[in-house]
């Protein structure tokens, strides 16, 4: 007879525990309780669509944008110089302020205003090698299938001394206007970024981090806002859920 009964119910004496003298019923409806009392919650997130299709651009500050713009002023002193960002130019002005003495702007193609450079950056043989002493590179080389010779062009048109300012997606939905343009191909772990950056910079000379956890991550591809999360919140890091992965790679000696 005791061998029907599961072994959580069977005392060491071999004897039926107390739980297994209980009558079925009962047994039954404590199990019930039990998974009643285990269920989650999901409110508003019991959904197959997510709230924001626009990575929360319409509610508020998208989340990936605090860890990104933490990460610039963290380094804010490397925006120097002669600087080169992708897209437009508002962090060079944000964080570099008037230790940048010279801004350029690159854009793949043309029909940019703000784009001074037209290139790919890989295949960017006709922008010169060591030109600029910072790069802001935020949430770019995904776009790029060919990420190796990307990495190899940041390295070769920085200065000697150079710093790379690089952000790219850890865990994040697909922009779907950039996935017709030109195509959305990567996703990182800090590993990854660590090799792929390690291949062009000098072993070293690369400081990768994560960024993020389970809540932000389920926050962000939901489109939430940071005003919809705590700071202690946004700012509690877990390895195992990298939202973004922030580099800081310097061309030269290890500093």
């Amino acid at each position: 007879m005791t061998a029907c009964y599961p072994r959580r119910m069977i005392g060491r004496s071999g004897r039926l525990g107390p739980v297994a003298l209980l009558p079925i019923l009962t047994r039954l409806a404590l199990s019930e309780q039990n998974h009643i009392r285990n269920r989650v919650n999901f409110g508003d997130l019991r959904r197959v669509t997510p709230i924001s299709r626009n990575f929360g651009c319409d509610r508020g500050r998208p989340i990936d944008r605090y860890y990104i713009e933490n990460f610039l002023a963290a380094h804010a002193e490397d925006i120097r110089g002669h600087v080169l960002e992708f897209g437009d130019p508002y962090y060079t002005r944000r964080f570099g302020g008037d230790r940048v003495t010279r801004s350029d702007v690159s854009h793949v193609q043309q029909g940019n205003p703000q784009a001074t450079l037209i290139a790919d950056l890989a295949s960017a043989e006709d922008l010169p090698a060591e030109t600029f002493d910072c790069i802001i590179c935020t949430q770019v080389l995904m776009y790029i299938y060919p990420i190796g010779d990307a990495i190899r062009t940041l390295h070769r048109i920085l200065k000697p001394g150079g710093i790379l300012l690089a952000t790219f997606p850890g865990i994040s939905q697909i922009s779907r206007h950039d996935m017709e343009q030109w195509g959305e191909y990567w996703r990182f772990t800090t590993l990854s970024a660590k090799r792929l950056f390690e291949q062009a910079f000098d072993s070293g000379n690369a400081l990768v981090q994560g960024h993020g956890n389970v809540l932000a991550a389920i926050a962000f591809l939901h489109g939430l806002t940071v005003d919809e999360l705590q700071m202690e919140e946004l700012d509690y890091c877990d390895p195992d859920y990298e939202l973004l992965i922030s580099v800081r790679a310097l061309k030269g000696t290890v500093s």
